[in-house]
């Protein structure tokens, strides 16, 4: 039965997105951009599902299974990132006609420019993103299924299993559908995910609190677990509370503003009014995403009594134990849905990076859009190949959601860098945005992958010579021996700066940058966008404050 639900809901949503996308992918903009015809619900619906997937919910409940409430900010800090991205990147994407954020960086600097900001994307995306997105996802239906016990193979066998199932049926959907296929997927899957998402909290709830009751499950869960339900993340914790204004709201600000896995569902907007509402919506519902993606984790930690082997399990192991039988097959559908989402998502903005600013630029100049679309396609079936072989290596990495967000600094600054500088100025020159890509990267890598370990090293050796053996000192040492890579991210985004602008005040553009409206879109904004905006910033900062 749960086969069969599992089955059926999955086959309704392909068929769905098949026949309303099946007369739309011929064009570069039909394939890349849903033919700019993208409104507010699809868009909302499309970006919270393409982040709301398995290294969200199994890595940020695990998370939250570790340790507790704080790491809460990742979801509430999005909102406020949107709200920043709505009112003041979008209208200068649309306005400029963008298929593709590195289109920008061609016009504002160079070419070179353009190509070297596309290959950090795809390779971070091959090598990180892609993997880590279906390794959790393998992970979440592996436990769901029981796949072991089910096919009478090793744990490690049935992730392999699952990577290649989710990576074969997530690539048709990408690089045969489209964006508007992924999008339309998306937000069906969307609706399932937030219903089964809300449903687990309460069901576990319910399992915790006296005859079936909510509010005193709820009640329990506080009472027995006091020091899980701390907002303000201390210097051991996943995000310690000050590098909400270092390094946090920087990616923030480049995962929803300038991420073209995530940008790219605004860029189809049919104009800049829906664009706006969609963020917005998608901002507010966000909102809510701690009851999905954190609280979970919490109750997690009391059903077990902090005793499972590995924290990224917490989410899927809850699941089982807390979900009516009859709906484990519905929701492993959806958390399907979900995970395909983030897959195929990740894979048409590859598709999309490749067709545009590489084949069309560098390998084929007179290509025509058929053309293009061929050979992104062809792009897109090796790289899925190719994250599929890597993803199973990715087992050992720890905390899958802070592993992602610390290898992601080594692309995401330095990008994150450029395009601030290449919007809030005029005289900028190619040349220093190459030197910030180049040395954002450089920098991160030796920072977090030589410096890191060598303090951390030997801080630890120091204190076991002292005779200190205790585990809450020895993390403490730890954490105090090497700053929080999201300080760093804050001190590169500001050096990258100061170098681009000393490099622009000696060497600046003989002519000013001007942005031309390319007129595919109206950019008319929409009246409700700062109040709306304001409004959602301020619920954000009363939930975090009630909790703190």
């Amino acid at each position: 039965m749960q086969f069969l639900t599992f089955i059926g809901f999955t086959a309704l949503v392909a068929i769905i997105a098949y026949l309303k996308t099946r007369k739309e992918t011929v064009s570069s903009d039909g394939y890349f951009l849903g033919g700019r015809s993208l409104t507010a619900g699809v868009i909302a619906g499309s970006l919270l599902l393409t982040n709301l997937s398995t290294e969200q919910i199994v890595g940020l409940n695990g998370s939250a299974y570790e340790s507790g409430l704080s790491v809460m900010v990742w979801e509430t800090l999005a909102a406020i990132a949107m709200v920043i991205t709505a009112i003041f990147l979008l209208p200068k994407y649309l306005k400029g006609g963008l298929t593709t954020v590195p289109g920008f960086l061609a016009k504002r600097f160079d070419v070179t420019t353009k190509t070297l900001t596309s290959g950090l994307f795809l390779s971070g995306y091959v090598i990180v993103l892609l993997p880590v997105i279906l390794y959790s996802g393998s992970l979440a239906i592996s436990g769901m299924f029981n796949v072991p016990e089910l096919l009478g193979v090793t744990h490690k066998q049935s992730i392999w299993i699952c990577v290649w199932g989710i990576g074969i049926i997530g690539s048709i959907y990408a690089v045969f559908g489209g964006l508007k296929a992924v999008a339309i997927s998306d937000s069906i899957n969307a609706i399932g995910l937030l219903i089964g998402g809300i449903l687990i909290p309460i069901f576990g709830l319910m399992m915790i609190g006296e005859d079936g009751s909510i509010m005193d499950g709820l009640s329990v869960l506080i009472t027995e677990n006091p020091e899980k339900f701390k907002s303000m993340g201390s210097a051991t914790d996943p995000v310690p509370f000050y590098t909400i204004f270092t390094g946090m709201i920087l990616v923030q600000l480049f995962y929803w503003g300038t991420n073209q896995q995530i940008i790219q569902r605004a860029l189809g907007a049919k104009n800049l009014k829906e664009g706006q509402k969609g963020l917005l919506l998608a901002s507010f519902i966000k909102i809510l995403g701690p009851i999905i993606v954190v609280l979970p984790g919490l109750i997690a930690f009391h059903l077990f009594q902090g005793n499972l082997e590995s924290a990224d399990s917490a989410y899927p192991e809850l699941v089982r134990k807390v979900l009516p039988e009859a709906w484990v097959g519905f929701f492993a559908a959806v958390l399907f849905g979900a995970i395909l989402s983030s897959f195929n998502s990740v894979l048409n903005s590859s598709v999309t990076l490749f067709g545009i600013d590489i084949y069309k630029q560098h390998i084929n100049k007179d290509a025509d859009e058929k053309t293009v679309v061929k050979y992104g396609k062809m792009f897109g079936i090796v790289l899925a190949i190719a994250a599929m072989f890597i993803a199973p290596l990715i087992a050992n990495a720890g905390s899958l959601f802070d592993y992602l967000q610390e290898i992601n600094g080594i692309y995401s600054i330095p990008i994150l860098t450029i395009i601030v500088v290449g919007y809030l100025t005029k005289r900028v020159p190619a040349i220093a945005a190459k030197i910030g890509l180049v040395s954002g990267c450089l920098l991160y890598i030796i920072s977090q992958f030589f410096m890191q370990p060598y303090f951390i090293n030997s801080a630890l050796e120091n204190a076991k010579t002292a005779g200190i053996t205790d585990t809450a000192q020895l993390a403490l040492i730890e954490a105090q021996a090497y700053p929080h890579f999201l300080d760093i991210m804050a001190i590169l985004f500001l050096s990258n700066i100061a170098i681009m602008l000393l490099i622009g005040k000696c060497y600046p553009r003989k002519e000013a940058y001007v942005q031309e409206y390319t007129k595919q879109v109206d950019i008319t904004s929409w009246k409700y966008t700062k109040l709306v905006g304001i409004a959602i910033c301020v619920i954000v900062v009363g939930v975090y404050v009630y909790f703190a």
